[in-house]
């Protein structure tokens, strides 16, 4: 491989943009106006925007399971916590006398963002605090929030009538639908800070090195538990999101499984499982390529009892190109051998045809042929 294409190959953001563009082009060959944008009412309208619109809750969960990451942590409960977060919005809106206030909506906003940060802490003082695996406790959260978003329910769909709560996932600024432009603000809001301060730098010090952190003075523990606050008021925003969206809360299914895909998100961005350095844009490309590749599938016609394989080859494939190792060994092209160009002086003790019948064999070398040639 020359050594250009082996650097530009070596980037972090190359194979994600490459599956991404990868994956349009693919779209465009089913769907032949797939580039297509149109303005109707001032508004933009195409399957690009779709997928920006969609995408949206996910970018949400993924930028602060970024941060989580980076620490060192991880955080199963964002998808219990997006349906908490619906649920608690649309219940308190369906019970206004008057569901286009305007004041009763951001009351209920504002409840359902109380209520998940408060989560957020529960689960960052489980693990800073009580010294809890991150895994285990926010698996207790992804299990019981579940239930919890089913109690708030009490077990059915609610479903709300507001045109101020449908603004939020369903409306649109400056052309774009607002829930984008939020996406986006968070995401640019969240990159000055940590990288315009010491924050970013006190997150990669904790993720790479807890003990040695503290040490130096850093106060970890606090710093984890605001790290969990700032996923699950993510994770609360995207709720806020998706039931606006569709005008209703559903406990069971709302946010389903979107863990997972938050993960993947920030894997594909070149962010480390292990904790230490992480990159917000390379999280906002990964979210793009999980988002495109649900369209995809869809474009394509995957059979839905293989969406989930067919995604996992994908994204499988696309980490493995990612790794120096797997391309050192699988994709870099090996060299010939001078021995095998016949090019270059001869093997040692290998008689020439200009020198002396006898080999130039070191004092002390095995005089038989055989033990000659084994040697």
């Amino acid at each position: 491989m020359p050594p250009t294409v082996a650097r530009l190959a070596g980037h972090r953001l190359f194979w994600p943009l490459a599956l991404l563009a990868a994956l349009l082009v693919t779209n465009v060959a089913y769907t032949p106006d797939f580039f297509s944008i149109q303005i109707r009412d001032g508004h933009l309208f195409g399957s690009l925007v779709d997928i920006l619109r969609l995408g949206s809750p996910l970018l949400l969960v993924a930028l602060g399971m970024t941060l989580v990451i980076a620490i060192g942590g991880i955080d199963l409960s964002v998808g219990a916590v997006v349906a908490i977060s619906g649920a608690v919005a649309c219940l308190n809106i369906s019970d206004l006398a008057d569901q286009q206030s305007v004041g009763g909506v951001v009351v209920a906003v504002l409840l359902a963002l109380g209520v998940c940060v408060a989560l957020g802490v529960w689960n960052g003082v489980l693990v800073a605090g009580i010294g809890m695996q991150p895994i285990i406790a926010t698996l207790i959260l992804m299990v019981a929030g579940r239930g919890v978003a089913q109690m708030i329910t009490s077990g059915r769909i609610v479903t709300v009538n507001s045109e101020p709560y449908h603004l939020i996932g369903g409306g649109y600024e400056l052309g774009l639908p607002l829930s984008v432009v939020i996406a986006a603000a968070v995401l640019v809001l969240t990159g000055l800070v940590v990288r315009r301060t010491a924050l970013g730098l006190l997150l990669e010090s904790v993720g790479g090195n807890r003990e040695a952190s503290r040490l130096v003075g850093i106060r970890a523990r606090g710093l984890t538990i605001a790290v969990y606050a700032f996923c699950a008021l993510c994770a609360a925003g995207a709720g806020l999101m998706v039931s606006s969206n569709v005008a209703a809360a559903d406990g069971n299914n709302a946010g389903l499984w979107i863990e997972l895909d938050a993960i993947l998100a920030v894997v594909i961005g070149g962010t480390s499982l292990t904790g230490g350095r992480f990159h917000l844009g390379g999280t906002a490309i990964g979210a793009l390529v999980i988002q495109t590749l649900s369209t995809t599938v869809y474009t394509v016609g995957v059979p839905p009892e293989s969406t989930l394989v067919f995604k996992a080859l994908v994204v499988m494939a696309v980490c493995l190109l990612q790794s120096p190792a797997f391309r050192a060994k699988v994709l870099s092209r090996k060299l010939p051998r001078r021995s095998d160009t016949g090019v270059g002086a001869p093997a040692a003790g290998t008689a020439t045809s200009t020198g002396s019948s006898r080999s130039s064999t070191p004092a002390g070398a095995a005089q038989n042929p055989k033990e000659a040639t084994t040697l």
